[in-house]
């Protein structure tokens, strides 16, 4: 079995490297660092979307382009490694696959075309407080379709239009729309590691809420956006480790002390040899997370929380390689090192700690080797 990308898509991808590389460069984040009000790159998000990107595997009945999970993994692997400052992730991964899991025929309808034409930007809002989330844990709560509770921090909630909020309803744990522009609603930018991804804190006071799903299965449905997220971020912290393991080699062949290149010197040959292998690694476990997702393989949780570990594993060790081998500089403000250790950090947060990640992936072979066994007896 080849887990490699075809040809075209491989065309795709080398075509968005030449667009982000000219309308992408690191001075785009650095100016949305520089001014954390912004959120986003607006005049780069307005580019991506007239590439049709946001559409890329939203089916066609639904407005997208329909060309499929490897393709949009393509791209968000070049958003990765040029850490495009743009809510992409929010708005694809996890507020469409929200609607393509959980939505009905009627809310796919009127919002994924809106999602694939850029006109809407939405986002999931889960987090509260730390912790593992449970239930019990929930305090957003929605009574009467009328939603009440705080959610914090909210990646991209203060550009979003519309939120898939997880509250607790009658029935329990539930999936919910909310319109952020509509009353009840109070939004509060927040500060984070990586302000190149705007964040906020979101306050609903009696807002409007529409069921997404089934009320008291919105931990069940959390769960599968999560697995498909993780695949797809995957892809972005690959790109980004990558990119990191790359601008290191390059920084140890053209800096020298004592008369020799600092590659030439086992500690840093050392150092990159290890961040080459974790990046293989997690690229092995993204590329099958990719199959299994574009396949909707049995095999998916399993294959998404792999994926999920290895390449936040993968991310944060080249990301912090890559500051040490450029040494003292590789500190400062104006050194581009400080960018892909950020996005590591947030990524690897985004959906859940990679602690919690190696649970479900533990949890999730125990299952399938029980049940392997029990069919095994079975037979």
């Amino acid at each position: 079995m080849n887990f490699d990308y075809t040809d075209d898509q491989k065309a795709l991808k080398d075509e968005a490297r030449k667009f982000l590389a000219a309308f992408s460069p690191l001075t785009a984040a650095r100016g949305v660092l520089e001014n954390p009000a912004a959120g986003h790159d607006a005049g780069l998000w307005a580019r991506i979307v007239e590439q049709g990107w946001c559409g890329a595997a939203i089916p066609e009945n639904y407005g997208g382009l329909g060309l499929g999970y490897v393709e949009l993994c393509a791209l968000a692997e070049e958003m990765g490694r040029a850490v495009s400052p743009v809510p992409f992730a929010s708005s694809i991964y996890l507020f469409a696959e929200a609607l393509l899991v959980a939505g009905s025929e009627e809310q796919k309808t009127a919002l994924l075309p809106l999602v694939a034409s850029g006109e809407l930007l939405g986002t999931l809002a889960v987090s509260e407080a730390p912790g593992v989330l449970v239930e019990a844990a929930i305090q957003c709560k929605v009574t009467d379709g009328r939603i009440t509770g705080t959610k914090l921090p909210v990646t991209d909630g203060a550009a979003a239009a519309r939120a898939v909020v997880l509250a607790i309803g009658e029935a329990g744990a539930g999936l919910y729309l909310v319109d952020l522009e509509g009353e009840g609603v109070a939004r509060e930018a927040v500060s984070t590691i990586d302000p190149t991804r705007g964040a906020a804190k979101i306050t609903f006071e009696g807002a409007a809420a529409e069921l997404l799903g089934v009320e008291g299965k919105g931990l069940e449905f959390l769960a599968k956006i999560q697995d498909r997220a993780a695949i797809l971020i995957a892809f972005e912290q690959l790109g980004g480790a990558d990119r990191a393991l790359e601008m290191a080699r390059d920084y140890a062949l053209e800096r020298y002390a004592f008369g020799r290149q600092i590659g030439s010197y086992q500690a840093i040959k050392h150092k990159l040899a290890d961040v080459f292998v974790r990046n293989e690694v997690a690229r092995a476990n993204a590329y099958y997370g990719a199959w299994a997702l574009s396949s909707d393989a049995p095999e998916l949780p399993v294959a998404a929380a792999a994926a999920r570990v290895a390449s936040s594993a993968a991310y944060w060790l080249a990301s912090k390689e890559n500051i040490q081998t450029h040494g003292g500089i590789g500190f400062t403000w104006e050194a581009d090192c400080h960018f892909f250790y950020r996005r590591a950090r947030h990524l690897a947060l985004v959906l859940g700690a990679p602690r919690e990640w190696k649970r479900r992936l533990a949890d999730r072979l125990v299952q399938r080797v029980e049940a392997e066994l029990a069919e095994g007896n079975a037979a």
